[in-house]
Protein backbone atom coordinates (compact mmCIF):
# COMPACT_ATOMS: atom_id res chain seq x y z
CA UNK A 1 0.00 0.00 0.00
CA UNK A 2 2.83 2.37 0.93
CA UNK A 3 4.60 1.64 -2.37
CA UNK A 4 1.40 2.44 -4.26
CA UNK A 5 1.05 5.78 -2.49
CA UNK A 6 4.71 6.57 -3.09
CA UNK A 7 4.24 5.79 -6.77
CA UNK A 8 1.27 8.16 -6.99
CA UNK A 9 3.28 10.92 -5.32
CA UNK A 10 6.26 10.50 -7.62
CA UNK A 11 3.98 10.40 -10.68
CA UNK A 12 2.32 13.61 -9.55
CA UNK A 13 5.58 15.52 -9.13
CA UNK A 14 6.77 15.04 -12.71
CA UNK A 15 7.30 17.46 -15.58
CA UNK A 16 6.38 17.01 -19.24
CA UNK A 17 8.04 18.94 -22.06
CA UNK A 18 7.48 18.92 -25.81
CA UNK A 19 9.80 16.81 -27.92
CA UNK A 20 9.98 17.51 -31.65
CA UNK A 21 10.09 14.53 -33.97
CA UNK A 22 10.47 15.27 -37.69
CA UNK A 23 8.71 12.54 -39.70
CA UNK A 24 9.84 12.45 -43.33
CA UNK A 25 6.74 10.91 -44.88
CA UNK A 26 4.98 12.17 -48.04
CA UNK A 27 1.54 10.91 -46.99
CA UNK A 28 1.61 12.38 -43.49
CA UNK A 29 3.16 15.62 -44.73
CA UNK A 30 0.50 16.08 -47.41
CA UNK A 31 -2.31 15.44 -44.90
CA UNK A 32 -0.77 17.96 -42.51
CA UNK A 33 -0.52 20.72 -45.13
CA UNK A 34 -4.03 20.04 -46.53
CA UNK A 35 -5.58 20.32 -43.06
CA UNK A 36 -3.67 23.54 -42.38
CA UNK A 37 -4.72 24.94 -45.77
CA UNK A 38 -8.40 24.13 -45.10
CA UNK A 39 -8.27 25.80 -41.69
CA UNK A 40 -6.63 28.92 -43.14
CA UNK A 41 -9.17 29.02 -46.00
CA UNK A 42 -12.06 28.72 -43.50
CA UNK A 43 -10.84 31.62 -41.38
CA UNK A 44 -9.98 33.86 -44.33
CA UNK A 45 -13.02 33.07 -46.49
CA UNK A 46 -15.81 32.49 -43.96
CA UNK A 47 -14.77 34.10 -40.67
CA UNK A 48 -13.08 37.27 -41.94
CA UNK A 49 -14.56 37.92 -45.41
CA UNK A 50 -18.11 36.53 -45.13
CA UNK A 51 -18.85 36.98 -41.41
CA UNK A 52 -16.62 40.07 -41.07
CA UNK A 53 -15.30 38.89 -37.71
CA UNK A 54 -12.87 41.82 -37.66
CA UNK A 55 -15.79 44.18 -36.99
CA UNK A 56 -17.73 45.12 -33.88
CA UNK A 57 -21.47 44.81 -34.63
CA UNK A 58 -24.47 46.83 -33.47
CA UNK A 59 -27.73 44.85 -33.64
CA UNK A 60 -29.77 47.22 -31.45
CA UNK A 61 -31.32 49.11 -34.34
CA UNK A 62 -33.72 51.95 -33.44
CA UNK A 63 -36.51 52.52 -35.95
CA UNK A 64 -39.51 54.68 -36.72
CA UNK A 65 -42.10 53.92 -39.42
CA UNK A 66 -44.82 56.14 -40.88
CA UNK A 67 -47.26 55.03 -43.59
CA UNK A 68 -49.83 56.65 -45.88
CA UNK A 69 -52.29 54.95 -48.22
CA UNK A 70 -53.76 56.58 -51.33
CA UNK A 71 -56.55 55.49 -53.69
CA UNK A 72 -60.32 55.38 -54.30
CA UNK A 73 -62.62 52.38 -54.67
CA UNK A 74 -66.25 51.33 -54.91
CA UNK A 75 -68.02 49.18 -52.32
CA UNK A 76 -71.76 48.52 -52.31
CA UNK A 77 -72.29 51.46 -54.67
CA UNK A 78 -70.37 53.92 -52.45
CA UNK A 79 -67.07 55.63 -53.22
CA UNK A 80 -64.54 54.75 -50.51
CA UNK A 81 -61.58 56.98 -49.67
CA UNK A 82 -58.69 56.64 -47.21
CA UNK A 83 -60.79 57.72 -44.23
CA UNK A 84 -63.28 54.91 -45.02
CA UNK A 85 -61.02 51.91 -45.58
CA UNK A 86 -57.75 52.43 -43.62
CA UNK A 87 -57.59 51.40 -39.94
CA UNK A 88 -56.09 52.93 -37.88
CA UNK A 89 -55.86 56.31 -39.55
CA UNK A 90 -52.69 57.46 -37.71
CA UNK A 91 -50.29 55.97 -40.27
CA UNK A 92 -48.65 53.39 -38.02
CA UNK A 93 -46.31 50.53 -38.94
CA UNK A 94 -49.28 48.13 -38.66
CA UNK A 95 -52.40 49.10 -40.63
CA UNK A 96 -55.33 47.51 -42.43
CA UNK A 97 -56.92 48.17 -45.81
CA UNK A 98 -60.58 47.17 -45.70
CA UNK A 99 -61.74 45.05 -48.66
CA UNK A 100 -65.26 44.00 -47.59
CA UNK A 101 -67.77 45.43 -45.14
CA UNK A 102 -70.94 43.91 -43.62
CA UNK A 103 -73.12 46.59 -42.00
CA UNK A 104 -75.88 46.07 -39.44
CA UNK A 105 -77.74 49.35 -39.02
CA UNK A 106 -79.99 50.77 -36.28
CA UNK A 107 -79.11 48.45 -33.40
CA UNK A 108 -80.82 49.32 -30.11
CA UNK A 109 -80.37 47.78 -26.67
CA UNK A 110 -83.13 45.20 -26.09
CA UNK A 111 -84.18 41.59 -26.58
CA UNK A 112 -84.48 39.80 -29.91
CA UNK A 113 -83.88 36.49 -31.68
CA UNK A 114 -80.33 35.24 -32.22
CA UNK A 115 -79.37 35.04 -35.91
CA UNK A 116 -76.77 32.25 -35.64
CA UNK A 117 -78.15 28.82 -36.63
CA UNK A 118 -76.28 27.14 -33.76
CA UNK A 119 -78.84 28.69 -31.38
CA UNK A 120 -81.96 27.24 -33.02
CA UNK A 121 -84.50 25.67 -30.66
CA UNK A 122 -87.82 23.85 -30.34
CA UNK A 123 -88.54 24.75 -26.71
CA UNK A 124 -87.11 26.92 -23.96
CA UNK A 125 -85.14 24.04 -22.46
CA UNK A 126 -83.05 23.89 -25.65
CA UNK A 127 -81.85 27.42 -24.97
CA UNK A 128 -80.91 26.60 -21.38
CA UNK A 129 -78.01 24.55 -22.78
CA UNK A 130 -76.55 27.78 -24.16
CA UNK A 131 -76.41 29.74 -20.92
CA UNK A 132 -73.05 31.51 -20.69
CA UNK A 133 -72.32 31.11 -24.41
CA UNK A 134 -69.67 33.52 -25.75
CA UNK A 135 -70.26 32.88 -29.46
CA UNK A 136 -73.70 34.47 -29.49
CA UNK A 137 -74.48 38.10 -30.32
CA UNK A 138 -75.78 38.74 -26.81
CA UNK A 139 -76.64 37.15 -23.48
CA UNK A 140 -78.89 34.07 -23.86
CA UNK A 141 -82.07 34.57 -21.85
CA UNK A 142 -83.32 30.98 -22.06
CA UNK A 143 -86.45 31.80 -24.06
CA UNK A 144 -87.15 30.15 -27.43
CA UNK A 145 -88.71 32.63 -29.87
CA UNK A 146 -90.88 31.18 -32.65
CA UNK A 147 -92.88 32.70 -35.43
CA UNK A 148 -96.57 31.81 -35.40
CA UNK A 149 -96.32 29.61 -38.49
CA UNK A 150 -93.00 27.88 -37.68
CA UNK A 151 -92.24 24.89 -35.46
CA UNK A 152 -88.61 25.80 -34.96
CA UNK A 153 -87.33 29.05 -33.55
CA UNK A 154 -84.22 30.88 -32.30
CA UNK A 155 -83.02 31.51 -28.76
CA UNK A 156 -83.62 34.99 -27.40
CA UNK A 157 -80.66 37.28 -26.59
CA UNK A 158 -80.36 40.39 -24.50
CA UNK A 159 -78.08 42.91 -26.22
CA UNK A 160 -77.88 44.99 -29.39
CA UNK A 161 -80.85 44.23 -31.62
CA UNK A 162 -81.40 43.22 -34.35
CA UNK A 163 -78.58 40.67 -34.13
CA UNK A 164 -75.82 40.78 -36.72
CA UNK A 165 -76.10 38.41 -39.69
CA UNK A 166 -72.56 38.09 -41.10
CA UNK A 167 -73.55 35.45 -43.67
CA UNK A 168 -74.79 38.18 -46.01
CA UNK A 169 -73.11 37.99 -49.40
CA UNK A 170 -71.40 41.15 -50.59
CA UNK A 171 -68.88 41.92 -53.33
CA UNK A 172 -65.41 42.87 -52.05
CA UNK A 173 -63.64 46.06 -53.14
CA UNK A 174 -61.15 44.88 -55.78
CA UNK A 175 -59.95 48.44 -56.48
CA UNK A 176 -57.47 47.84 -53.64
CA UNK A 177 -55.19 46.40 -56.31
CA UNK A 178 -54.26 49.91 -57.50
CA UNK A 179 -53.94 51.58 -54.10
CA UNK A 180 -50.47 52.81 -53.13
CA UNK A 181 -48.62 52.70 -49.80
CA UNK A 182 -46.03 55.33 -48.88
CA UNK A 183 -43.52 54.09 -46.28
CA UNK A 184 -41.22 56.50 -44.47
CA UNK A 185 -38.61 54.72 -42.35
CA UNK A 186 -35.79 56.28 -40.33
CA UNK A 187 -33.27 54.17 -38.41
CA UNK A 188 -30.36 54.73 -36.03
CA UNK A 189 -27.48 52.56 -34.86
CA UNK A 190 -26.79 53.95 -31.36
CA UNK A 191 -23.36 52.29 -30.98
CA UNK A 192 -21.99 54.26 -33.93
CA UNK A 193 -24.47 57.18 -33.79
CA UNK A 194 -25.39 56.61 -37.45
CA UNK A 195 -28.84 57.60 -38.79
CA UNK A 196 -30.30 56.74 -42.19
CA UNK A 197 -33.59 57.07 -44.11
CA UNK A 198 -35.19 54.64 -46.55
CA UNK A 199 -35.01 57.02 -49.53
CA UNK A 200 -32.19 59.34 -50.64
CA UNK A 201 -32.16 62.87 -49.27
CA UNK A 202 -31.62 64.09 -52.83
CA UNK A 203 -35.00 62.69 -53.94
CA UNK A 204 -37.49 65.49 -54.60
CA UNK A 205 -41.25 65.51 -54.01
CA UNK A 206 -41.89 65.27 -57.76
CA UNK A 207 -39.69 62.19 -57.97
CA UNK A 208 -41.57 60.44 -55.16
CA UNK A 209 -44.96 61.22 -56.72
CA UNK A 210 -43.95 59.72 -60.06
CA UNK A 211 -42.06 56.61 -58.89
CA UNK A 212 -43.28 53.14 -57.95
CA UNK A 213 -41.13 50.58 -56.16
CA UNK A 214 -39.53 47.83 -58.23
CA UNK A 215 -36.81 45.55 -56.78
CA UNK A 216 -34.55 45.99 -59.83
CA UNK A 217 -35.41 49.20 -61.68
CA UNK A 218 -36.46 51.37 -58.71
CA UNK A 219 -35.33 49.75 -55.42
CA UNK A 220 -35.27 52.95 -53.33
CA UNK A 221 -38.71 54.34 -54.20
CA UNK A 222 -40.88 54.48 -51.02
CA UNK A 223 -44.17 54.13 -52.95
CA UNK A 224 -45.52 50.56 -53.11
CA UNK A 225 -48.48 49.46 -55.24
CA UNK A 226 -50.68 47.04 -53.26
CA UNK A 227 -51.11 44.70 -56.22
CA UNK A 228 -47.32 44.48 -56.66
CA UNK A 229 -46.74 43.78 -52.96
CA UNK A 230 -49.23 40.91 -53.08
CA UNK A 231 -47.64 39.56 -56.27
CA UNK A 232 -44.22 39.49 -54.56
CA UNK A 233 -45.75 37.19 -51.92
CA UNK A 234 -47.49 34.98 -54.51
CA UNK A 235 -50.96 36.34 -53.64
CA UNK A 236 -53.65 38.36 -55.46
CA UNK A 237 -56.27 40.86 -54.36
CA UNK A 238 -59.00 38.54 -55.66
CA UNK A 239 -57.69 35.74 -53.43
CA UNK A 240 -57.47 37.86 -50.26
CA UNK A 241 -60.30 40.40 -50.61
CA UNK A 242 -63.14 38.09 -49.53
CA UNK A 243 -61.67 36.78 -46.24
CA UNK A 244 -58.69 39.10 -45.70
CA UNK A 245 -55.09 38.22 -44.87
CA UNK A 246 -51.84 39.37 -43.27
CA UNK A 247 -48.89 40.63 -45.31
CA UNK A 248 -45.42 41.40 -43.95
CA UNK A 249 -43.15 44.09 -45.43
CA UNK A 250 -39.64 43.68 -44.05
CA UNK A 251 -37.10 46.51 -44.33
CA UNK A 252 -33.63 45.09 -43.78
CA UNK A 253 -30.60 47.28 -43.06
CA UNK A 254 -27.17 45.62 -43.33
CA UNK A 255 -24.51 48.30 -43.18
CA UNK A 256 -20.73 47.98 -43.49
CA UNK A 257 -19.56 51.26 -41.97
CA UNK A 258 -16.00 50.68 -43.17
CA UNK A 259 -17.33 51.64 -46.59
CA UNK A 260 -19.03 54.84 -47.77
CA UNK A 261 -22.10 55.64 -45.64
CA UNK A 262 -24.12 56.04 -48.85
CA UNK A 263 -23.86 52.26 -49.29
CA UNK A 264 -25.97 51.82 -46.15
CA UNK A 265 -29.33 51.34 -47.91
CA UNK A 266 -32.48 49.29 -47.18
CA UNK A 267 -33.51 46.02 -48.79
CA UNK A 268 -37.23 45.14 -48.98
CA UNK A 269 -38.77 41.68 -48.78
CA UNK A 270 -42.41 40.59 -48.68
CA UNK A 271 -44.21 37.58 -47.20
CA UNK A 272 -47.68 36.37 -46.23
CA UNK A 273 -47.62 36.12 -42.45
CA UNK A 274 -50.77 34.02 -42.06
CA UNK A 275 -49.71 31.45 -44.66
CA UNK A 276 -49.93 28.53 -42.14
CA UNK A 277 -53.66 29.27 -41.70
CA UNK A 278 -54.51 30.08 -45.35
CA UNK A 279 -56.17 26.69 -45.93
CA UNK A 280 -57.75 26.32 -42.50
CA UNK A 281 -61.51 26.06 -42.22
CA UNK A 282 -61.42 27.89 -38.86
CA UNK A 283 -60.26 31.49 -38.39
CA UNK A 284 -59.26 31.95 -42.01
CA UNK A 285 -58.20 35.40 -43.16
CA UNK A 286 -58.44 38.59 -41.10
CA UNK A 287 -61.49 40.55 -39.88
CA UNK A 288 -62.56 42.83 -37.05
CA UNK A 289 -65.61 44.78 -35.89
CA UNK A 290 -66.23 48.40 -34.97
CA UNK A 291 -69.34 50.49 -34.31
CA UNK A 292 -70.53 54.05 -34.84
CA UNK A 293 -72.85 55.38 -32.16
CA UNK A 294 -75.77 57.81 -32.46
CA UNK A 295 -78.69 59.14 -30.43
CA UNK A 296 -82.32 59.65 -31.30
CA UNK A 297 -84.09 62.94 -30.58
CA UNK A 298 -85.27 61.65 -27.23
CA UNK A 299 -81.71 60.62 -26.23
CA UNK A 300 -81.92 56.88 -26.88
CA UNK A 301 -78.58 55.49 -28.00
CA UNK A 302 -78.27 53.27 -31.08
CA UNK A 303 -75.42 52.17 -33.28
CA UNK A 304 -74.36 50.92 -36.71
CA UNK A 305 -72.18 47.79 -36.48
CA UNK A 306 -69.47 47.15 -39.10
CA UNK A 307 -67.72 43.84 -39.68
CA UNK A 308 -64.68 44.56 -41.82
CA UNK A 309 -62.61 42.05 -43.77
CA UNK A 310 -59.20 43.55 -44.46
CA UNK A 311 -55.66 42.98 -45.65
CA UNK A 312 -53.39 43.74 -42.72
CA UNK A 313 -49.87 45.06 -43.43
CA UNK A 314 -47.06 44.75 -40.88
CA UNK A 315 -43.99 46.87 -41.68
CA UNK A 316 -41.06 45.27 -39.82
CA UNK A 317 -37.54 46.73 -39.58
CA UNK A 318 -34.45 44.59 -38.94
CA UNK A 319 -30.74 45.06 -39.44
CA UNK A 320 -27.24 45.47 -38.07
CA UNK A 321 -24.15 47.58 -38.67
CA UNK A 322 -20.48 46.65 -38.40
CA UNK A 323 -17.23 48.59 -38.15
CA UNK A 324 -13.57 47.57 -37.82
CA UNK A 325 -12.28 47.12 -34.28
CA UNK A 326 -8.92 45.82 -33.05
CA UNK A 327 -10.26 43.63 -30.23
CA UNK A 328 -12.42 41.18 -32.30
CA UNK A 329 -9.69 41.21 -34.97
CA UNK A 330 -7.01 40.09 -32.50
CA UNK A 331 -9.30 37.50 -30.89
CA UNK A 332 -10.09 35.86 -34.22
CA UNK A 333 -6.46 36.01 -35.39
CA UNK A 334 -5.38 34.18 -32.23
CA UNK A 335 -8.15 31.63 -32.79
CA UNK A 336 -6.97 31.16 -36.39
CA UNK A 337 -3.31 30.61 -35.47
CA UNK A 338 -4.32 28.23 -32.67
CA UNK A 339 -6.59 26.22 -34.96
CA UNK A 340 -3.77 25.65 -37.46
CA UNK A 341 -2.27 23.32 -34.84
CA UNK A 342 -5.18 20.92 -35.37
CA UNK A 343 -3.25 19.56 -38.36
CA UNK A 344 -0.52 18.35 -36.01
CA UNK A 345 -3.07 16.68 -33.74
CA UNK A 346 -4.68 14.84 -36.67
CA UNK A 347 -1.31 13.66 -37.99
CA UNK A 348 -0.33 12.41 -34.53
CA UNK A 349 -3.54 10.39 -34.35
CA UNK A 350 -2.78 8.83 -37.75
CA UNK A 351 0.85 8.08 -36.89
CA UNK A 352 0.09 6.60 -33.49
CA UNK A 353 -2.84 4.42 -34.54
CA UNK A 354 -3.18 3.72 -38.25
CA UNK A 355 0.19 3.61 -40.05
CA UNK A 356 3.02 1.06 -39.99
CA UNK A 357 5.70 1.71 -37.45
CA UNK A 358 3.27 3.25 -34.95
CA UNK A 359 5.09 1.60 -32.02
CA UNK A 360 8.42 2.93 -33.24
CA UNK A 361 6.95 6.44 -33.51
CA UNK A 362 5.54 6.18 -29.99
CA UNK A 363 8.93 5.13 -28.65
CA UNK A 364 10.62 8.14 -30.20
CA UNK A 365 7.87 10.63 -29.34
CA UNK A 366 7.31 9.65 -25.70
CA UNK A 367 10.37 9.16 -23.49
CA UNK A 368 10.79 9.03 -19.74
CA UNK A 369 13.96 10.54 -18.23
CA UNK A 370 14.82 10.13 -14.54
CA UNK A 371 17.38 12.03 -12.48
CA UNK A 372 19.46 8.86 -12.17
CA UNK A 373 19.65 8.55 -15.95
CA UNK A 374 20.75 12.14 -16.27
CA UNK A 375 23.50 11.75 -13.65
CA UNK A 376 24.73 8.49 -15.21
CA UNK A 377 24.81 10.05 -18.66
CA UNK A 378 26.73 13.09 -17.44
CA UNK A 379 29.25 10.85 -15.69
CA UNK A 380 29.95 8.98 -18.93
CA UNK A 381 30.06 11.94 -21.32
CA UNK A 382 29.01 15.51 -20.44
CA UNK A 383 28.14 16.31 -24.04
CA UNK A 384 26.21 13.13 -24.87
CA UNK A 385 22.50 13.24 -25.50
CA UNK A 386 19.99 10.95 -23.81
CA UNK A 387 18.40 8.07 -25.66
CA UNK A 388 19.88 8.90 -29.06
CA UNK A 389 20.69 5.90 -31.21
CA UNK A 390 23.43 5.80 -33.76
CA UNK A 391 22.49 7.28 -37.11
CA UNK A 392 19.71 9.43 -35.60
CA UNK A 393 20.00 13.08 -36.52
CA UNK A 394 19.47 15.79 -33.95
CA UNK A 395 19.51 19.58 -33.72
CA UNK A 396 21.56 20.93 -30.80
CA UNK A 397 19.77 24.27 -30.71
CA UNK A 398 16.13 23.07 -31.02
CA UNK A 399 16.09 19.61 -29.50
CA UNK A 400 14.38 18.16 -32.61
CA UNK A 401 14.81 14.54 -33.67
CA UNK A 402 14.46 13.58 -37.32
CA UNK A 403 13.13 10.18 -38.31
CA UNK A 404 14.31 9.19 -41.77
CA UNK A 405 12.19 7.01 -44.03
CA UNK A 406 14.56 4.10 -43.46
CA UNK A 407 14.18 4.51 -39.72
CA UNK A 408 10.35 4.55 -39.84
CA UNK A 409 8.72 2.46 -42.53
CA UNK A 410 5.28 3.95 -43.18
Amino acid sequence: MSSFLWGCITDFFTYETTKSVVVKSWSVGIINRIVQLLIIAYFVGWVFIHEKAYQVTDTGIESSVMTKVKGFGYHNGHVMDVADYVFPQQGAAVFCIMTKLIITENQFQGKCAESVKTFSCNKDEDCHNHFGAILSNGVITGVCLKSSNESKGQCEIDGWCPAENDSVKTTPMLDVNNFTIFIKNSIRFPLFDVTRGNFPSTMKAEDIKRCTYHPETNPFCPIFRVGDVLNYTGQTVAGLADKGGEIGINIEWKCNLDLNIENCVPRYSFTRLDAPFAKNAVSKGYNFRFAKYFKTENGTEFRTLHKAYAIRFDVMVTGNAGKFDTIPTLINLVAAFTSVGLGTVLCDVILLNFLKGAEQYKAKKFEEVSEAQIEASLAQSPVSQLSLKGGMKSSYDSGAISLATSDQPI
